[in-house]
């Protein structure tokens, strides 16, 4: 009984991304290419505001579920859709981002917790915001991921524990399917923008932030294991530069893949996607709910990665910041 509502919600936001896709080539919403880019085409930029649409259209048909979960996206990617059609100011945005992230802990009845787990929830889930912003670079990589993290998340939540509504799932991962017909492509015709991978962030946050509540298993936050290996160590790296790291750059590996190594963008999304799932595969065989596991999967692979990118990428570059395009 659930695939005519799937059918129609699936064509609704097909509609609805070629009705966006007009409005943005007629307003000139485009990323140009620039020294950081990965791509060397105009694109049209904020084709993940399907993300949220989704999410919006799911709660009006659903009945109004997780209503401050809802508000909380609608807040966050408002302001990160600004922020694509012009610079918004760092502390309006870190604001909106705060009262977001306070919605969505009060959907989840954070606030019963001790305030330094409060306090230490909210600095990963900003933190991991801000990661899976920084992975959007290339074409593919954010909706394969998302779409491989949530394929485990629908599985997790069908054959061990359902944590949540099946449907917001679902409908989550149609939206992703909806912007890979059209970023999923060597030359893609949109790019999600800081719409795109902000608001995914946050859905995904959200799920796995109810699965952990529900199970009080650390070990999920694996779930997004790979996007977390390439942005941790490539602060680190940065550190070690005495660079600003808060400024804009394009360190990560996955751009080193394709900017130095010239790989191609979708094969690389391909292997970020295939070794995610390749974690995830162990973490539902393997439910493990010990810290101690956690830790030690966190530090071995920390190490290994960090290992593999010198003997990949070379000293030079890691510390000294020379590429193979600075020669």
């Amino acid at each position: 009984m659930i695939y005519i509502p799937i059918i129609f919600f699936t064509i609704l936001l097909f509609g609805i991304m070629y009705l966006y896709l007009q409005i943005a080539n007629r307003y000139n919403i485009i990323d140009e290419p620039n020294k950081r880019s990965s791509h060397a085409v105009y694109t049209i930029r904020g084709g993940g505001i399907i993300f949220p649409i989704g999410m919006l259209l799911e709660f009006i048909f659903s009945g109004y579920q997780y209503g401050w979960f809802i508000v909380g996206l609608m807040f966050i990617s408002a302001i990160s859709f600004l922020d694509d059609l012009k610079n918004q100011d760092l502390k309006l945005r870190f604001s909106i981002h705060l009262l977001a992230v306070s919605l969505l802990f009060y959907q989840l009845d954070f606030y019963v917790f001790p305030w330094y787990i409060v306090l230490m929830s909210l600095i990963f889930v900003i933190g991991g915001i801000n990661a899976i912003n920084f992975m959007d670079g290339i074409n593919g990589i954010t909706g394969s991921y998302s779409l491989i993290t949530l394929l485990s998340l629908l599985y997790i939540n069908i054959e061990y524990i359902q944590f949540i509504n099946h449907m917001i799932i679902i409908a989550t991962i149609t939206a992703v399917l909806v912007f890979n017909f059209f970023n999923f492509r060597r030359i893609a015709r949109c790019f999600a923008g800081d719409v795109g991978s902000v608001s995914i962030a946050f859905i995904l946050l959200f799920f796995i932030l109810k699965l952990i509540t529900m199970t009080g298993n650390l070990n999920y936050i694996l779930l997004l294991l790979v996007y977390g290996l390439d942005v941790v160590t490539t602060i680190f790296f940065r550190i070690l530069r005495k660079e600003n790291i808060f400024e804009a750059h394009r360190s990560h590996f996955y751009q080193f893949l394709v900017n130095e190594k010239s790989i191609p963008h979708l094969k690389v999304s391909f292997i970020y996607g295939a070794v995610q799932m390749a974690v995830n595969l162990c973490l539902i065989l393997l439910p493990i709910n010990k810290i101690s596991y956690l830790a030690l999967i966190l530090t071995t692979t920390s190490m290994f990665f960090v290992a593999y990118r010198l003997f990949v990428q070379g000293k030079r570059s890691l510390l000294e910041g020379v590429h193979i395009s600075d020669k």
